[in-house]
């Protein structure tokens, strides 16, 4: 079932081949953590997120060798577009703008005064870049934080704000706008309020999530929450990972929301009870390992992996593709029909083999 949750009308900004906003599918980002002087160590990167599903990724270029990386990764063939995050030196986003980049990512407070975002500007516009605004805890300016306190969902609103109508006032529109915190609540209503504030494209996250088990709880909370509200046009879950993990999880966020087109494959499996007679936890573990394995994770269907006979039938016949477990065998159900029976053994090639046969007919 997908649930036709309204989107926030936005603007549209193109990245490279990509759309953000507007009515375009929610893009999924990363960021490599590759030292990005080593050409080869970033490239390989790129291209593993590339095959995970990553729509744009974003890499740190802290100086001029760096933008010269930029453009050696567009030398070799790169299509994913690609984020130059840039802090303090502003001559390094222009040089980022003529050497191919596909969006700039600045904090316009910490690359000098308005000269120099001017000059950032006129670049971006020149070479049709557009650049995103991203504010966090760590990056408010001293003003905005001595009127609050604190890094408060207010106070980050105002700050991106703040920094919007500087582009703004140099007649700059292509913006996409990120409020980042560590702190969930802190997130989600900073995002909400700056929903209700403007029309830009925004850029979800939690900053500083943690390891790849409770970033991804943290993530989905913040995410999904905003997502359900119909606001988010692209989105990274932050995980002290590696980047690929980072898509899988946003993957499944955009998958448990039903988001309609992008909805990958939705497992639901039951937690399991004494009255189930298979082992269940270790099918679930080893059908996810081989789906992911089988590039079958980008398919929009329902599969359901049930313990036992109560809840398993109900499931099933809602699921596109399902099983139900007996004493060491399971029942093979499609949309309701019992296909047939199959050992325990057997489960997880059978239920690849289906999905493969799927796929096929789309």
């Amino acid at each position: 079932m997908n649930y036709n949750t309204v989107r926030r009308a936005t603007r549209s900004v193109a990245v490279g081949d990509k759309i953000i906003g507007g009515n375009a599918p929610i893009a999924i980002q990363s960021m490599t953590n590759t030292d990005t002087h080593n050409l080869a160590a970033t490239l390989s990167q790129i291209r593993a997120l590339e095959l995970a599903g990553c729509d744009i990724v974003r890499l740190t270029v802290p100086d001029m060798a760096v933008a010269d990386t930029v453009f050696s990764l567009k030398q070799e063939g790169v299509k994913i577009p690609l984020v130059a995050d840039i802090h303090f030196d502003h001559r390094v986003a222009i040089a980022c703008a003529e050497r191919g980049v596909d969006k700039i990512r600045i904090n316009p407070g910490n690359i000098g005064g308005e000269e120099n975002v001017r000059a950032v500007v006129k670049a971006c516009r020149e070479h049709k870049i557009p650049i995103r605004i991203g504010v966090n805890g760590g990056s408010l300016e001293k003003h905005i934080l001595a009127k609050y306190g604190a890094p408060t969902a207010e106070a980050l609103v105002e700050s991106a704000l703040y920094h919007a109508r500087l582009l703004e006032k140099f007649d700059f529109y292509d913006t996409v706008i990120s409020i980042k915190a560590s702190d969930v609540h802190t997130m989600i209503l900073a995002n909400r309020l700056l929903a209700d504030q403007c029309d830009y494209p925004l850029h979800l996250g939690v900053t500083e999530a943690g390891n790849a088990e409770m970033g991804s709880i943290k993530s989905a909370i913040g995410i999904g929450a905003l997502l359900a509200d119909g606001i988010g046009d692209t989105l990274r879950v932050s995980l002290t990972a590696d980047p690929v993990q980072e898509i899988a999880a946003a993957r499944r966020i955009l998958s448990a929301l039903s988001i309609e087109g992008q909805s990958g494959l939705n497992i639901v499996s039951c937690p399991t009870c004494g009255r189930t007679k298979i082992d269940l936890i270790a099918l679930s573990d080893r059908f996810e390992k081989a789906a992911m394995r089988e590039g079958l994770m980008d398919l929009p269907l329902r599969v359901a992996l049930m313990g036992c006979v109560v809840n398993g039938p109900g499931e099933a016949r809602e699921a596109d593709i399902g099983i139900c477990g007996g004493d060491g065998e399971a029942l093979l159900i499609a949309k309701g029909e019992i296909l047939c029976k199959i050992p325990e053994a057997d489960v997880i090639d059978v239920l690849i083999k289906k999905l493969k046969e799927i796929k096929a007919k789309m």
